[in-house]
């Protein structure tokens, strides 16, 4: 199959990520058959000092015509560390998502068992975790009428949602649940706040068209202790966009690296794939930033467009890469991987799907072969 790719590397570690992503998608085209055919397209920083605009329109339409987009990171120091700056990174990334409809958020959280050490939960605690966090990503309190009073004393932050932008949420998560463990938890604050009675009015509803998932209902600030005492009671989590931006982060510590974590941005045609570490400058050139998120946001485009084996295969890949050790320094500072070794891995795997074991000189070689 043909598939047309929109490539936004972005800023910092961006470009460096993606380039592992995409060699990790070239080997599934070689194994499965498949064909990707890439635009790369400017957004934030690069994008700003290149035409001044930090979402090119040139990159908007590639976007609207392709079948994913697949992004790297955002952000650059001289922008970021200068709060007087009118075009900003970002705007690049928040105009994105509004001009594609990118509705829905999802952030699978998973504890790795050669990662558990590294998490600061203990491990009978987070052993088993697999969670994925459902946000609503264009409405709520972020998005509604802002006002401050005249003599700078009050201020006002209005939250509103419809019940069609909780339903389209409900049957992605639905949907998603009935394809996992089959139980969805609504997250929200009904006690307090006349939105979150209507989410779990509408979702209850929602159910019906459901009955093989069990839901469960859970006030915000009881999920935010249970994600911390016991997270793998939880399958896919549903939630509005505040709490959904506060849960996630939150959650993102479970795994014991943020190197890992990937996510999906998705609306009613497009749908967009990038790892959530940011750009980190820092690292930015040294063949030392962790490609393991954006190579698991290339498995997430590739679910998204139905080839459900290929997308294993790459979460599998991840899962050897770590239980034999061939990460970043991250993760392990003292027997570390560059980046791109680590990408040579995840290729090798998925070419020699049977083998089990790594020749570790010939990965210091840069060979990174598997026997």
């Amino acid at each position: 199959m043909r598939f047309n790719i929109t490539v936004i590397p972005g800023d910092g570690i961006g470009p460096e990520v993606i380039d592992q992503a995409k060699k990790v998608l070239q080997a599934i085209g070689e194994v499965y058959d498949h064909t990707f055919v890439y635009d790369e397209v400017l957004m934030g920083a690069c994008a700003i000092d290149e035409t001044g605009n930090p979402l090119p329109e040139k990159t908007l339409a590639s976007c609207k015509k392709s079948d994913a987009i697949l992004f790297g990171a955002i952000g650059d120091p001289k922008y970021d560390n200068d709060p007087s700056a009118k075009v900003r990174p970002e705007q690049g990334l928040l105009k994105l998502r509004k001009e594609l409809g990118l509705y829905c958020n999802i952030r699978p959280v998973k504890a790795y068992d050669a990662l558990i050490k590294n998490s600061p939960l203990k491990e009978n605690i987070i052993k088993g975790t697999d969670i994925e966090i459902y946000r609503e990503l264009t409405g709520g309190i972020y998005f509604g009428i802002k006002e401050l009073s005249d003599d700078g004393k009050i201020a006002f932050d209005g939250c509103s949602y419809s019940v069609e932008e909780i339903e389209r949420m409900g049957h992605l998560a639905f949907k998603s649940a009935r394809n996992r463990r089959k139980k969805l938890t609504l997250v929200d604050k009904a006690n307090v706040l006349e939105t979150s009675r209507l989410w779990r009015k509408t979702i209850t509803a929602l159910a019906k068209e459901y009955p093989d998932v069990e839901v469960d209902t859970m006030f915000v600030d009881n999920a935010a202790m249970q994600l911390i005492l016991n997270p793998k009671q939880f399958d896919v989590i549903l939630t509005e966009n505040l709490f959904g931006d506060i849960l996630s982060d939150e959650a993102s510590v479970i795994g014991g690296s943020i190197g890992l974590l990937a996510s999906a941005s998705v609306g009613d045609k497009a749908a967009l794939f990038e790892p959530i570490h940011g750009s980190f400058p820092q690292a930015k050139g040294k063949d030392i930033a962790n490609p393991l998120a954006s190579i698991l946001s290339a498995a997430m485009l590739l679910r998204h467009l139905d080839l459900e084996t290929e997308a294993t295969v790459i979460e599998n890949a991840v899962q050897k890469s770590l239980e034999l050790g061939i990460t970043t320094q991250d993760i392990d500072s003292e027997n570390d991987f560059t980046t791109s070794k680590v990408g040579d891995f995840i290729t090798d795997y998925i070419h020699n799907q049977e083998d089990s074991n790594i020749n570790f000189t010939n990965v210091h070689m840069g060979q990174s072969t598997i026997i």
